[in-house]
């Protein structure tokens, strides 16, 4: 029964330079764990012909689906500030398939083995991360929030060495694309102007069509498209207290999409310090400094594209200065206005920032969890919220509500705009690690797909998400995720 693959590999008719053509490595032994059958059927595929051996054998990189090209993607970036050569070390692009509402996607292995950019890897992934990444995506994908997708996992058949032996596993990634900050990055040191030009033109085509391909200032028009889409994602990574926790510049994408699920979380007592990734020692990405991160990787994308953005070179970097100075204004802009809708306002006053400063302050004072305060407010609950009854709570809430009462759409509309703003529930960390453990140690997938169904729809307020929205026990030891290489 064919799947219903349909590829048109545009990327791989890019120069040479930006990438190394490869098969994936075989597995001996693999077997399906979770396929999306959702997505699957998003992308125009046949679950069923997916689920048999043969759509297996694709999943795990032992055969190609026709029309596939394979490749291992070049690109550098700065990890936690240092610069240095990248590159698919461990996965590789089938290629990019065509939805059938004509929408392109990228269809990448995760764990397909050594790339010529492993650097002394062993290009493998283990169940564990791959299970916590389909999760941890399509729960953001329930949020709202611009993201890869995972199309399935299967395992290898294979041992893979980390702290201990685990069991190996493949992932199916299903991007807009893999185009990076850290690819243009690549592009600028290892490339010709030439062929950064035709790498900058190509991702207009792919991600801006609305930019005039002929127009001599597009390259500009490309970097402030750009701010303004990762100004807006991260803006979304905040108001739901999402947590990347590896925020390097390969890691941040020309379409807006977020990609890489390895350190990340989701907080719990709202602290602007909050930290998850074991690698991460110094608070570099922290939840509160995400945002100046986005605006510093940002900033590192218009140095790439400085040779295209003007012939002189102080013009250039004048024009590039200018673009990334637009950021914080931007995010700021995208951050009020989602804050205004957690709190039920559709109309903007001046006091509004004032108002929300307090309530996070009150929060962070009283370790009040993030995603529960904003649930309560909705359900009109203030006695549910841990600050109830501490110094200041009280005329923060009569001033929320003589606010509230200013809202010419009246206090219905108000509460279905927090509704819809307010996840009833998130992927908690604890009951993540619940899933991923009887998926792992016990082979027990129960647990992970109920915690898939009610992530579904994180809006629904539904009486089966309350157990999901409970905190987790208390521990004497911080939360801490690891990248899975």
């Amino acid at each position: 029964m064919p799947a219903g693959w349909r590829f048109d590999n545009s990327y791989a008719r890019l120069p040479s330079l930006f990438f190394s053509r490869l098969k994936p490595e075989p597995v001996p032994s693999p077997a399906l764990v979770i396929l999306n059958e959702a997505l699957a059927a998003e992308l125009g595929l046949d679950a069923q012909a997916l689920c048999a051996a043969e759509g297996v054998q694709v999943f795990a990189g032992n055969a190609l689906p026709p029309g596939a090209e394979p490749l291992a993607q070049a690109y550098a970036g700065h990890q936690f500030g240092y610069f240095t050569m990248l590159g698919d070390g461990r996965a590789i692009l089938l290629g990019e398939h065509l939805a059938p509402d004509g929408r392109r996607f990228d269809i990448q292995l995760k764990g397909s083995g050594r790339t010529p950019y492993s650097r002394g890897g062993d290009g493998r992934a283990v169940l564990g991360p791959m299970l916590r990444e389909y999760i941890i995506s399509e729960a953001m994908h329930g949020l709202g929030i611009p993201t890869t997708r995972s199309l399935a996992v299967v395992t290898t058949g294979e041992k893979v060495l980390r702290e201990t032996l685990l069991p190996g596993a493949v992932l199916t990634r299903v991007a807009a694309s893999h185009l990076r900050v850290g690819t243009f990055q690549f592009a600028a040191v290892w490339g010709s102007t030439d062929q950064l030009r035709t790498l900058a033109d190509y991702a207009l085509r792919r991600h801006f069509p609305e930019i005039d391909p002929e127009d001599p200032g597009r390259f500009l028009q490309l970097l402030e498209a750009v701010i303004e889409r990762q100004a807006a994602l991260v803006a979304r990574w905040q108001l739901v207290g999402f947590v990347h926790g590896v925020m390097n510049t390969d890691n941040m994408t020309i379409s807006g999409e977020t990609i890489d699920y390895g350190p990340c979380a989701f907080m719990d007592g709202y602290d602007p310090a909050t930290v998850f990734s074991s690698i991460d020692t110094e608070g570099r990405y922290a939840y509160g400094n995400q945002p100046r991160v986005a605006g510093w990787n940002l900033a590192r994308f218009a140095e790439a594209l400085l040779p295209l953005l003007d012939t002189d070179k102080e013009k250039a970097l004048e024009k590039a200065r200018e673009a990334v100075g637009k950021f914080p204004a931007a995010f700021t802009r995208y951050w009020l206005e989602g804050m205004r809708r957690k709190l039920g306002l559709s109309t903007e006053e001046e006091g509004d920032g004032a108002l929300i400063d307090e309530l996070l302050r009150l929060m962070q004072e009283h370790k009040a969890d993030f995603t529960n305060t904003f649930r309560a407010l909705t359900l009109g609950r203030p006695d549910l919220v841990p600050m109830t009854g501490a110094e200041g709570w009280q005329a923060w809430h009569a001033r929320w509500q003589v606010r509230l009462d200013r809202q010419p759409s009246g206090r219905e509309a108000a509460r279905q705009l927090m509704k819809g703003s307010n996840p009833a529930i998130i992927p908690r960390n604890h009951r993540v690690e619940e899933a991923l453990t009887a998926a792992v140690d016990r082979g027990d997938l129960g647990v992970l797909k109920r915690l898939l169904a009610v992530l579904e729809d994180p809006y629904a307020y539904s009486p089966d998400q309350e157990h999901y929205a409970a905190l987790p026990p208390p521990s004497s030891q911080p939360y801490r995720t690891f990248c899975g290489t």
